[in-house]
């Protein structure tokens, strides 16, 4: 049988496409029409091929041509590689390998990309020459060579470290045993390029922690510790996150180093390399987080807090100095708006929203000391004020305009340790609030902005000191000021004290009722000015508002003073306007304070949010008839302000939704593939539920089963806050529709049950919104629920027992279930009576006398049933505390 013979290219295709590439890299070409052609060539089966000779091979093309040429290729294979004939992607692999020691340094790290993309989509077992060539260059003499194997390696490192680690048939060795003693070997290298490399490699590995790793950890240590001292600045910032991961991980392989790191890190802090000190910074957080042997490191607070004091100022090369110059009349810069991000509607004790969001900011020196001081604070407490608080006092004495960014630090410094060393801090807060007060008037206005962010940090204890006469007046001097900074004429200055105001609004809740309107003349004053990066804020600002004083926002003045703008700039923005999503989550805050004082306007937003999305639903098979490009934000932003509606007009809404297409809408966002979009659908779901449940009836099953669905475990593993808001609806629907939900009582059962018994790998607020929705089934299914009861009742009361339940109406609920089907099988609840006591015990008090009789009958039953002693023993494995609350029922 004849060869095979080996592929060579046509003269004319080569010129086609090297010409092709010319253009592409030319910046002033026609990038579309390009891209069109080779995209026609690609459908040659050997157009890679061609590549592949162009960029391995083409000795007469540029650099740039050939690189473009690889660039292709890896894009080309990331994609159609396993759809290649084999022929061609032996002829690929074959022209890649030689070119591992290209003289070219951008043509030895394209080649590296390529064969990382190649093992990435064809596995290493199906090129088994690779590892024996990688480790030929490794031990050649010859720079270009060794380059350009570590680069390869280090990618592969980088992209699928688990295919080093993997035994192959046919390979002899795992991969990793063979490389890792050359990666070590390179550590001493007089290359730099080596070195890091090799260590880039190794630390791909760490959370992975393959046997041969495992196995030669300390001479890793060691390494580590030699290359700590480096004379490349990119060496030492890898062995920083090396030592970083190391601990995170393997805490107790660095106990017997811990002193050695700790000093390197402290010296890799003040390295004059920011990069190197930035990675240094993040060793301490990690280190405090690894509960690590925390008294060591106490040793090193005396010399590490100031590092990271001196740190905390801002660097001459920042790029907020340049922006902190820039007064709102100046039109903002595109690159300076935050994309924003809805998140979806959530029932339950883990909606949590963090304002302090930096992940679209730059991180850097700065931040990260300032994130380190805050941890430190929270582990060490007020041990750390005798060492911060006289560098602080230090630096704020000062008040040349050339010391500004001293006295910045030095505030930032004192927000940062606001909450773990609170107690140190406490006797001292009406000091420190009154000196902060006047910072809030400095010239400089970044040391404005921190201080608003500061003092919004003592929120919560500023709030507590209202009762007496001098924290009253300090309180309405913070309020003034941050009013007073909302007018700023300095951008970064209204970001940060809308945000601080938004902070101090969450904790004071009621206290804002007597100063109501001169707060909303500010934001309303702010409305009209900011420009569309700082609108969003004012917006938060006005939500948090109405969230803080609910039904105390119903007053004409008010809503005539807050509404009219709001709806004028509804009216100006599209439906494909992505400044809507910020406004209609503050509609939905306004339009559940508001209650029926909404119902004014809520004809013309219901009607806007069906709109938007029908539109979006359509839009998602059809773009051109819908007119808007789908994007689910808008469906979300729509189906979280139509829960507000429901949550404030209550039955009201009924005369909204009895002859709109909401029910049918709302079926199919339940079903949508989008998982923020099914988890307000069923938030929403759940409303309707709770004030109008004949609408939902006509499809009732339809729903019940759909959000039954989003409960079986793949579900629940994808989606927790999906399955949390379904699970909660289910609950609602179970307790208006009663006897109708029976015939899927046991399949619920089935999905809510190991829930409570995996409680700890499950998300809390999912876990207990399980509980309750099976106390709600058993309260209107007890006869189905009963007969199964002790497969569940302990994990059950576990969960009943938390103080992360509140004491309200569904909680009363779960307990009219559990005295349900208890009374109907006492002798499957008996072997877990005292767990049962611990979920009462948990009421700090019951409201419904009805239910506070059936817990009291139920308790007596017990105690009628059982011997004394067995009585007494179960209440001794009760907590004091316990056994005095149950003496409440009569027992």
């Amino acid at each position: 049988m004849a060869a095979q013979a080996v592929w060579q290219p046509k003269e004319e295709g080569l010129r086609e496409i090297c010409g092709l590439l010319r253009q592409h890299i030319r910046p002033t070409s026609d990038q579309s029409r390009i891209l069109q052609q080779l995209q026609h060539y690609s459908q040659f089966p050997d157009f890679n091929n061609y590549l592949a000779f162009i960029f391995t091979s083409a000795e007469g093309e540029s650099v740039e041509i050939r690189q473009a040429a690889g660039l292709l290729l890896k894009n080309n294979l990331k994609t159609s590689f396993n759809s290649l004939d084999s022929s061609c992607q032996t002829y690929i692999k074959t022209e890649i390998l030689p070119c591992l020691g290209a003289s070219d340094r951008n043509i030895k790290s394209t080649v590296g990309t390529v064969i990382s993309v190649i093992v990435e989509q064809g596995r290493i077992s199906t090129w088994p020459e690779l590892l024996g060539a990688l480790l030929q260059c490794l031990d050649s003499d010859n720079l270009n060579h060794m380059e350009g194997a570590m680069d390869a390696i280090s990618k592969i490192c980088e992209d699928i470290p688990e295919e080093l680690v993997a035994n192959f048939p046919g390979l002899g060795e795992r991969p990793i045993n063979v490389l890792l003693p050359r990666l070590f070997q390179l550590f001493e290298s007089p290359h730099a390029s080596l070195r890091k490399l090799s260590l880039q490699s190794i630390k791909q590995f760490i959370m992975l922690m393959p046997a041969a790793l495992y196995s030669s950890m300390d001479r890793f240590l060691q390494c580590l510790l030699v290359l700590s001292r480096d004379s490349a600045a990119e060496v030492r910032k890898l062995v920083c996150a090396a030592f970083v991961e190391l601990v995170e991980v393997q805490t107790a392989f660095l106990e017997p180093h811990l002193r050695s790191i700790a000093e390197f890190m402290l010296q890799a802090n003040k390295d004059s390399d920011d990069e190197v000190a930035l990675e240094a910074c993040e060793f301490w957080s990690t280190y405090c987080d690894s509960q690590a042997n925390l008294d060591l490191l106490r040793e090193f607070l005396q010399h590490l807090i100031p590092v990271l004091l001196t740190n905390m100022a801002y660097a001459d090369d920042d790029e907020a100095l340049a922006e902190a110059e820039e007064d709102d009349s100046l039109p903002d810069r595109e690159q300076n708006i935050k994309p924003h991000f809805h998140s979806s509607r959530f029932h339950g004790s883990d909606d949590d929203k963090n304002d302090d969001d930096d992940s679209f900011n730059i991180w850097n020196l700065r931040k990260c000391s300032a994130a380190s001081l805050d941890t430190i604070s929270n582990y060490y407490g007020d041990d750390i004020l005798p060492i911060l608080m006289p560098l602080v006092q230090a630096k704020l004495s000062t008040s040349t305009d050339e010391t500004w960014k001293e006295r910045e630090a030095a505030v930032l410094a004192i927000g940062a340790i606001a909450e773990g060393s609170i107690e140190g801090l406490y006797p001292h807060l009406l000091e420190i609030v009154e000196f902060l007060i006047p910072l809030l008037d400095d010239k400089f206005p970044l040391i404005r902005s921190i201080t608003c962010w500061t003092l919004s940090r003592f929120s919560r204890f500023i709030i507590q000191g209202i009762g007496n006469q001098k924290g009253l007046d300090q309180f309405n001097k913070v309020l003034a000021g941050l009013l007073r900074r909302i007018l700023d004429s300095n951008k970064r200055v209204q970001e940060a004290a809308c945000s601080a105001l938004a902070t101090l609004e969450e904790e004071a809740a009621d206290e804002l009722v007597p100063h109501l309107e001169i707060i909303l003349q500010h934001l309303l004053s702010a409305f009209e000015r900011y420009q569309k990066r700082n609108l969003r804020i004012v917006y938060d600002a006005i939500a948090a508002l109405a969230d803080a004083v609910g039904a105390e926002l119903n007053q004409p003045r008010y809503i005539d003073t807050l509404i009219p703008p709001l709806i004028s700039k509804w009216q100006q923005l599209s439906n494909s306007d992505k400044e809507l999503f910020p406004l209609l989550e503050c509609f939905s805050s306004i339009a559940q304070a508001l209650g029926t004082g909404f119902c004014q306007f809520a004809q013309p937003v219901f009607v806007r949010c069906m709109i938007i999305i029908q539109s979006q639903l359509l839009a998602k098979v059809d773009p051109v008839s819908a007119g808007v490009q789908h994007d689910s934000g808008f469906m979300v932003c729509a189906l979280d302000l139509l829960s507000g509606l429901v949550e404030g007009l209550g039955s009201m809404i009924e005369a909204l939704v009895t002859n709109s297409l909401l029910r049918d809408l709302l079926l199919q966002c339940c079903m949508d593939h989008d998982s923020d979009v099914r988890q307000s659908a069923f938030a929403l779901l759940g409303d309707l539920a709770r004030v109008c449940p004949a609408y939902l009836h006509p499809r009732l099953s339809e729903f019940i089963n759909l959000a039954a669905k989003q409960l079986e475990t793949p579900q629940v593993s994808a989606s927790a806050l999906v399955a949390n808001n379904a699970c909660w609806a289910i609950g609602e629907m179970a307790v208006k529709v009663k006897h109708e939900i029976s015939s899927i009582v046991m399949t619920l059962m089935s999905c809510l049950v190991p829930i409570l018994q995996h409680a700890q790998n499950c998300n809390r607020s999912l876990v207990e919104n399980a509980a309750i929705t099976l106390g709600r089934l058993s309260w209107v299914c007890p006869e189905i629920v009963s007969p199964h009861l002790e497969h569940f009742i302990q994990f059950w009361c576990i969960t009943l027992s938390s103080n992360r339940i509140r004491d309200d109406i569904e909680k009363e609920d779960a307990f009219r279930g559990l005295c349900a089907i208890v009374r109907l099988n006492p002798s499957g609840a008996l072997s877990s009576l005292m767990y049962i006591c611990k979920s009462i015990a948990s009421w700090n008090v019951i409201r419904s006398q009805d239910l506070h009789d059936q817990v009291s009958q139920l308790l007596n039953m017990f105690k009628q049933t059982l011997r004394a002693q067995d009585w007494e023993l179960c209440l001794s494995m009760l907590e004091p505390p316990e056994r005095h609350k149950l003496t409440n029922y009569g027992i």
